[in-house]
């Protein structure tokens, strides 16, 4: 789909840079018409460096003269006070890089920079499974696990910037599932797509994980570590809703009831459960960085 200029509107572009793929889109601000999409590998074994490169040779051929905005979701940690990278623990050589500073000055436009599990929760918030909610918990399960808190349409960072990061809370305390040097025993170390093909190295592609009788022993486990995290979220957050998105959290959608019903077992007697749902949107994590970036503009 090709936009002309003749129409008047303002574009923003998002781009959502994962473990696994890199996501790119550009909308039509007036009613957030999806206007391009494009997805590829993230060739994360060639370094941040290229990864970048391969985002941003698209949009620069895809900005034009009504492009206002640009915003970027990357994984790990970002700096809320500069929009840098602090860590990026998925894919090499982006820690301490100065990405707001570098786009800005790359595409002359306001440019927004944020975790991409917070862009993922917006999108959402704002325009799918979460919409019309006011307190949307986003987790993301891919690669590695991730999360976002959007109140009231705006996102919750904490004081530095860093609040949300689900994959990095405890579940198993000193457990993994695996063998492994670091045994924090975080949520990262059960419930990603990566954690879990080490769980069950029969598995011959992402799908046989969570369907079919090759990974059949740990369905079972999967409900009960992801009740034990959507009980500690609630206790901690009150979440209107609970939204999954990544591969593997959307592979989540038939054992949504069962979770929530193990859910009661631990949550706390009178406690209202939130709503678990997986992501309705098809390009969450672009559109939120885009929305996100524009409104620094309007």
């Amino acid at each position: 789909m090709c936009y002309s200029t003749a129409m008047g509107g303002r574009i923003a572009i998002g781009i959502d840079v994962g473990g696994t793929k890199t996501a790119i889109a550009s909308y039509d601000t007036a009613g957030w018409k999806l206007l391009k999409q494009k997805r590829f590998p993230t060739r994360k074994d060639e370094g941040f460096g290229t990864v970048l490169e391969d985002a941003l040779s698209i949009a620069d051929s895809w900005k034009t003269p009504d492009t206002v905005a640009l915003g970027c979701g990357a994984p790990g940690l970002i700096r809320a006070t500069d929009g840098s990278i602090l860590r990026m623990p998925n894919i090499a050589g982006g820690d301490g890089f100065p990405l707001k500073k570098y786009l800005e000055k790359r595409f002359g436009i306001p440019v927004t920079v944020e975790n991409d599990s917070n862009c993922f929760t917006l999108g959402e918030a704002l325009g799918g499974a979460g919409k019309g909610c006011n307190v949307v918990v986003g987790i993301t399960m891919g690669t590695g696990v991730g999360g976002g808190i959007v109140v009231e349409g705006k996102l919750f960072r904490g004081a530095d910037g860093f609040a949300g990061e689900i994959g990095h809370m405890l579940l198993r305390p000193g457990n993994p599932p695996y063998e492994t040097e670091d045994s924090r025993g975080e949520v990262e170390q059960f419930l990603s797509g990566t954690a879990m093909l080490k769980r069950c190295e029969a598995a011959k592609a992402a799908q046989d994980l969570l369907e079919g009788g090759t990974c059949a022993f740990l369905h079972t486990e999967i409900v009960l570590e992801t009740a034990w995290l959507c009980t500690n979220v609630t206790h901690l957050i009150n979440p209107s809703i609970i939204v999954f998105g990544g591969g593997t959290g959307r592979a989540l959608k038939p054992y949504l009831t069962t979770i929530r019903d193990e859910m009661t077992r631990w949550i706390m007697q009178g406690t209202p459960l939130p709503q678990l749902a997986v992501a309705q949107l098809d390009d969450p994590a672009t559109r939120g960085a885009a929305m996100l970036a524009y409104r620094q503009v309007r």
